[in-house]
């Protein structure tokens, strides 16, 4: 799409060059521009407001996704200076900060397929919370779930509170800040029937007490970064990547899936990990 948008602002060989899509979250818009388009980058951002109906602002990703906070710095390129913005899924709706909490809209379909799968009376610990989304999504599909919302970010957990307000589920999602380990540690060992773990980079480090924070019998959702030759390598990768991740637990992988290509022949993929205790 965005190729098209800018086949009239610039010439074929500047348009190969740039990537083939961007982030639109609510009536914000995050391009990567390459070094090599620097120049050009007011141009390419007034071309994406002007094509874009629903944009009102804006922002080339000036760096990675990093820090324990998982944000990334943002040039403001057009339209309105802002960065919170409102954003709908799923018959919910999200107060985001793009630039001070971690959030991505490509997930949308994998925060589905988790609720998909929650039972009745389920309990959830959503490890790595930002602002809410999987757990807003699982208490909205299963009004009898409970989700324990944590995040070390105080900007995500405070978003997060404001998202279970606007959504009505205020009294099943709780939100805690706070490092995910010590608060299982401190306050939710046994309590859950499965345990999501959205954190790709870092999971690995989790193990036990994502296990710690099961009951006897409980799933861990177990989000990693394998390297693979294509999506069937993938799903062979991730399997080996989360029976090692759990070697030392009586556990089974029930499933794999293939979230999305996060770079050259890296893929994320989420482990759906039965763990008896």
């Amino acid at each position: 799409m965005l190729k098209t948008v800018l086949a009239g602002v610039l010439d074929p060989e500047e348009a190969s060059q740039v990537y083939s899509a961007f982030d639109q979250i609510g009536d914000i818009v995050i391009v990567k521009i390459p070094d090599e388009l620097a120049g050009k980058k007011k141009v390419i951002a007034e071309a994406i407001l002007a094509n874009v109906k629903t944009a009102k602002a804006v922002f080339a990703q000036a760096s990675a996704v990093k820090g324990d906070f998982r944000v990334r710095d943002l040039e403001h390129l057009a339209g309105e200076n802002r960065t919170v913005t409102e954003y709908k899924e799923h018959a919910c709706k999200f107060k985001v900060d793009v630039a001070r909490a971690y959030f991505s809209p490509r997930l949308s379909t994998e925060r589905q397929r988790i609720a998909e799968l929650t039972g009745d009376n389920d309990v959830v610990v959503n490890m790595f919370a930002g602002v809410g989304t999987y757990s807003v999504v699982i208490a909205k599909k299963v009004r009898t779930a409970r989700v324990y919302s944590i995040d070390s970010n105080s900007v995500a957990n405070d978003l997060c509170i404001e998202n279970a307000r606007l959504n009505k589920v205020s009294e099943r999602v709780i939100p805690i800040c706070g490092d995910a380990a010590k608060v299982i540690e401190e306050q939710l060992a046994g309590v859950a029937d499965r345990v999501l773990m959205p954190l790709p980079e870092r999971a690995k480090e989790f193990i036990e007490p994502a296990v710690l924070a099961l009951k006897a019998r409980g799933v861990a959702h177990y989000f990693v970064h394998v390297k693979a030759d294509g999506k069937k390598g993938s799903k062979e990768a991730g399997e080996k990547d989360a029976s090692d991740a759990f070697a030392k637990y009586d556990h089974e992988v029930l499933k794999v899936t293939t979230v999305r290509e996060v770079g050259p022949r890296i893929y994320q993929i989420v482990a759906d990990v039965q763990i008896r205790k």
